[in-house]
């Protein structure tokens, strides 16, 4: 069972420390984690289902309000089909069990990038999940599928150029806030916390508009091993870190 709401207090008490209101996480690692098990890639893409559940369930926890997760990228095509098959049969799979869950525990479920690119069948399943949890406010789950960061800032821009199109904006008032209202993620919380998991150092296209000033978390740990525990170590890192969005240590600090 996913664990009851935090109470008013305990929401408090995580943003007086600092704590991010907005994770996301590049989910890296399931190939290495089954080749380390004999196993096909799909047994590690079925075992990192697990890390979801244990990450959702502690964002919930925690009193974090949004959780990003990249499950498949606009590049992840090229993959081996019988991998890409069966990382379509897992999301089919998740989406047929965990929906009702996510509702009842008041998480609300979207999905992120260019969808049309699925099957008509797995595009109704999408549909319909984000649906069914559209009321839902606890805990906003993305899951980012066919998605690319240079993507998500070309059809902002897109968006931007129709809007001009039909005169409803003038080109010199195309700014930033503008721009980040047509992100996927133009209506949740800034990202305070990028996480990727096995040990690469580099953000694979992942919400490059959103990272700007995202503090960013590196971990050796393969997705299928990461749980609750290294969710909060990563938490407790960014809490010790200081954000100066450009500015000094100096500015910061509290007046004497």
């Amino acid at each position: 069972m996913m664990p009851a709401a935090p109470s008013r207090d305990a929401t408090d008490t995580v943003r007086q420390h600092g704590a991010p209101l907005h994770i996301a996480i590049v989910m890296d690692g399931n190939g290495r984690w089954a080749r380390a098990r004999h196993r096909p890639r799909s047994f590690g893409h079925s075992a990192g289902r697990k890390a979801v559940r244990a990450v959702v369930e502690a964002c919930l926890r925690e009193g974090v309000q949004a959780l990003t997760l990249f499950a498949f990228s606009s590049e992840n095509w090229l993959r081996p089909r019988d991998e890409v098959g069966a990382l379509m049969n897992l999301f089919v799979r998740a989406l047929d069990k965990e929906v009702d869950e996510l509702r009842a525990n008041g998480v609300r479920l979207r999905f992120v990038g260019e969808l049309g690119a699925f099957d008509a069948g797995l595009h109704r399943r999408m549909q319909a999940a984000m649906d069914s949890t559209a009321q839902n406010s606890r805990l906003q789950v993305n899951v980012a599928v066919n998605y690319g960061g240079r993507w998500d800032i070309t059809q902002a821009c897109r968006c931007a150029a129709q809007a001009v199109a039909r005169g409803e904006l003038r080109p010199e008032e195309i700014d930033e806030a503008r721009l980040d209202a047509w992100m996927s993620l133009g209506a949740l919380p800034p990202l305070d916390l990028l996480i990727r998991t096995g040990g690469e150092l580099r953000l694979s296209n992942f919400l490059l508009w959103q990272a700007a000033y995202a503090e960013l978390y590196f971990t050796d740990t393969l997705w299928p091993d990461f749980d609750a525990a290294c969710l909060h170590q990563a938490i407790e890192e960014y809490v010790q870190r200081e954000r100066r969005y450009g500015r000094t240590s100096e500015q910061l600090a509290p007046l004497p």
